[in-house]
């Protein structure tokens, strides 16, 4: 009896944990994460990259790094400030 207990509990206890996909957004524009965030450049003030991204409901932004180095990439090919690449985001509109 306090094995199936013990066993019940365990079980209650581990139906939470469960490994997610990443890779999939699971809010109202849903879909392969791959598939619908289109990438842009934005420069920052001190010159460098930033990959940027908005698929409409969440942003991103990801410092641009030298795979080799892993330092970042000022390539100087844009002002400060500028945008380049994809920066319209998705049909959602921003709310606030």
């Amino acid at each position: 009896m306090r094995v199936t207990i013990t066993f019940g509990i365990a079980a209650a206890l581990l139906a939470g944990c469960s490994i997610s996909d990443h890779t999939v957004d699971r809010s109202i524009d849903h879909g392969a994460l791959a598939e619908k965030v289109k990438w842009g450049i934005y420069v920052d003030p001190d010159g460098c990259d930033v990959w940027m991204a908005d698929d409409g409901i969440e942003g991103y932004s990801v410092l641009r790094l030298d795979p080799k180095t892993g330092e970042r990439v000022c390539s100087g090919v844009l002002p400060p400030g500028y945008a380049a690449g994809h920066k319209r985001g998705s049909p959602i509109p921003d709310v606030f």
